[in-house]
């Protein structure tokens, strides 16, 4: 297939925050299509500039909060995207001064990981910023380029290999060489130099671990117990990673009767390709005992897209019993319960469990498969 360049959706919303007086935070994970999202910004709007937070002249103006030489830097620009912008000491309070004191300048600052960016922004910049993340490509951002019988086809590869805008019309050689080296830089670029944490072996276990186990409830003792370390070093790891855009997290819902299980946690990945390639497993659906739970976490991380593109506020959660009844997803909006099974075969016929429709009777059911994925994604 042809390189395409895909319209994201978060741009328009990102637009109609622009010369509002506030700073446009966006962050998400690496490679994931930000740079390219802020020139595109640039590219539209004239007299704007980019400065890219990793080059050293930049660096090293930045760094310097010098106000006066900044500003003759930024010239006559009316919109500067200060791209890796967690590159800068105190980017935060640079970024309050710029706006404070030159309120006409829309700033942009972007960056590949939240718990950079949300530490050192959010408290300078508090009631004077507007926060985006940008996630892999949506099912919804790939109807402009393929039609539904293509999506179709296409759903087995977003499986395997994810939806990263590189790897998608990518041959499978490259598909896998290039999540092989992006997971790299996951893990060692952005988790590893945090906390002075040297040790890859043990988050590479646990992510392989993780990702054995997604769908399932995890157990932090277990983890600790097969890691060999303490369950706080676990907690530190899950928690820079799902900062750092690699897991995403449900809680169990829980209205406190007896049998619910209340604080139970499943972990996913933002990107499959990223698991998988965690455990260098490509192999075709037909073949592996996982399918069920790629297609599990794959609704899961796109119907958090879909809510994102339809600016929709929904509480997302999982529900189990101690008796192992189990339902994939409760979304919970309006006052009202919605639960979802994900189901790879349409054939497949499963019921509501009857002691959650006893006590949410007024809640609504859906087993989510291949055949009709599309009124729930799309």
């Amino acid at each position: 297939m042809s390189d395409r360049n895909f319209q994201r959706t978060l741009k328009e919303k990102i637009k109609s925050w622009l010369f509002q007086g506030k700073v446009i935070i966006l962050y998400g994970p690496r490679q994931v299509g930000k740079t390219t999202l802020a020139n595109e910004l640039i590219n539209e709007y004239e007299g704007s500039l980019y400065m890219n937070c990793e080059r050293q002249p930049v660096w090293e103006l930045l760094s310097s909060g010098n106000l006066e030489r900044i500003r003759q830097y930024l010239g006559q620009a009316k919109l500067v995207v200060f791209d890796e912008a967690q590159k800068i000491p105190h980017i935060g309070e640079l970024l309050k001064l710029l706006i404070d004191t030159y309120p006409d300048i829309q700033y942009v600052a972007t960056g590949s990981s939240s718990f950079d960016l949300t530490n050192i922004l959010s408290e300078p910049l508090t009631g004077r910023n507007v926060k985006f993340i940008m996630y892999p490509i949506s099912l919804i951002e790939l109807k402009q380029h393929y039609d539904p019988i293509q999506q179709d086809e296409m759903i087995d590869n977003m499986l395997l290999y994810g939806s990263y805008p590189d790897i998608i019309n990518r041959s499978q050689e490259q598909k896998e060489k290039l999540l092989d080296e992006l997971t790299s830089d996951y893990l060692f670029k952005d988790v590893l130099r945090f906390e002075n944490m040297r040790r890859s072996d043990i988050l590479i276990n646990l992510l392989k671990a993780i990702a054995l186990q997604a769908g399932h409830e995890v157990s932090l003792r277990e983890l600790s117990n097969l890691l060999k370390v303490s369950v706080e070093t676990v907690q530190r790891y899950i928690s820079l990673l799902e900062k750092s855009f690699v897991l995403f997290s449900l809680s169990s819902f829980s209205r406190n009767l007896r049998n619910e299980i209340a604080k139970g946690k499943k972990y996913f990945f933002y990107d499959l390709g990223i698991r998988n390639s965690l455990l260098q497993n490509f192999i075709p659906l037909s073949g592996r005992n996982d399918a069920g739970q790629l297609w599990e976490n794959f609704c899961l991380i796109e119907r958090i897209k879909y809510h994102q593109t339809m600016g929709t506020r929904v509480n997302m959660y999982f529900w189990r019993t101690y008796q192992q009844q189990e339902i994939d997803l409760i979304e919970e909006h309006s006052g009202k319960l919605y639960a979802f099974e994900f189901k790879l075969n349409p054939k497949h016929k499963d019921k509501i469990p009857a002691t959650f429709k006893k006590n949410y009777p007024d809640s609504e059911f859906q087993i989510i498969h291949r055949q009709n994925y599309r009124q729930f994604l799309l």
